[in-house]
């Protein structure tokens, strides 16, 4: 079922947001202290293409994740999120696009806070 959860969203919404988060990790990536911060961007461009069958786990939110976190919000998080939202709200409209929904939403509690978190297979 994951595989053609994973195909739809890939087809339908997945694809323009991976890509945002690819360009932003690029960015990060110019000056050698944001490369930290651009490999985790390319971890979860890769996540916001194929979500289902994944979950997140945040339990190594640390001092240092958290002040990252805070700079991020500002430095690229808002306007990923913001894009989750409104494709979260888009897709919410009709019974079948809940499922697709909650996987953005997922995906915008995420660009908020990318650090710290961790993927899960489940």
């Amino acid at each position: 079922m994951s595989f053609l959860g994973n195909l739809i969203w890939f087809l339908l919404g997945g694809f323009v947001p991976a890509i945002l988060w690819f360009v932003v990790g690029v960015l990060w990536s110019v000056t050698i202290i944001g490369i930290p911060v651009g490999i985790q961007c390319f971890k979860m461009a890769s996540l916001q293409l194929f979500p289902f069958g994944k979950d997140l786990s945040y339990d190594r939110m640390g001092a240092g994740s958290l002040l990252i976190n805070l700079l991020w919000i500002f430095l690229g998080g808002l306007e990923l999120a913001a894009v989750n939202v409104l494709a979260g709200l888009a897709l919410c409209l009709t019974i079948v696009g809940i499922p697709f929904g909650l996987q953005s939403f997922k995906m915008a509690k995420l660009s908020l806070m990318p650090f710290g978190a961790r993927i899960i297979r489940v």
